[in-house]
């Protein structure tokens, strides 16, 4: 049933959304023999090569974004790069789980918005007075490996789950918005 595959394709996206190299490193690996074969882009590229970087690239991601210095360029970087890899991502799982044809086209364009909206908030969270802790960092990351695995062994859940995401993600957006356009308490 397609429903089903397309919360696999929710939940590779969100996984992108929270890391980017880190979830397509994964998806090489849960292929088995394949390894990034029905992913665009990735699938040109020779499998010792990509590996060296996603490893690389992930490694990064994990190590840098606990430094709060760091963490800022690292993010703006990911921002950027977050519609692509959320597109390249779910048309992957789109692939593997045999979806073709039309359908593409909406769920690269519905996984590289998920994929931007989630990095977005993580950007947001750096700039607010009150930091996220520490030890979020560390969920998210276990979150994003989660999410990952889901997406091949649980499309059910880790697509629930990242509808969840989803939701956290707008309300945490509505109370900032409500944050900004608070009156400044003046004292006269």
């Amino acid at each position: 049933m397609i429903i089903t595959e397309v919360l696999a394709v929710l939940s590779i996206s969100a996984a992108t959304g929270i890391r980017l190299a880190l979830p397509l490193l994964l998806m090489g690996l849960m292929s088995g023999d394949e390894l990034w074969s029905n992913v665009p882009l990735l699938s040109a590229i020779h499998p010792t090569l990509l590996i060296g970087v996603l490893v690389t690239w992930s490694t990064a991601e994990l190590v840098l974004s606990k430094d709060h210095f760091s963490r800022r360029l690292f993010q703006t970087t990911e921002l950027m790069l977050s519609p692509a890899v959320g597109a390249i991502a779910g048309i992957g799982i789109a692939r593997t789980v045999g979806l073709s044809g039309w359908i593409f086209i909406v769920i690269g364009i519905v996984s590289a918005l998920l994929a931007t909206v989630m990095q977005l908030i993580q950007v947001g969270w750096n700039y607010r007075p009150r930091r996220p802790p520490l030890w979020l960092f560390f969920v998210l990351d276990g979150l994003c490996v989660f999410l990952a695995i889901l997406a091949f062994d649980s499309p059910e859940q880790g697509g629930l789950i990242a509808m969840m995401l989803l939701w956290v993600v707008v309300h945490t957006s509505a109370v900032w918005r409500q944050w900004r356009h608070r009156p400044i308490a003046t004292d006269d």
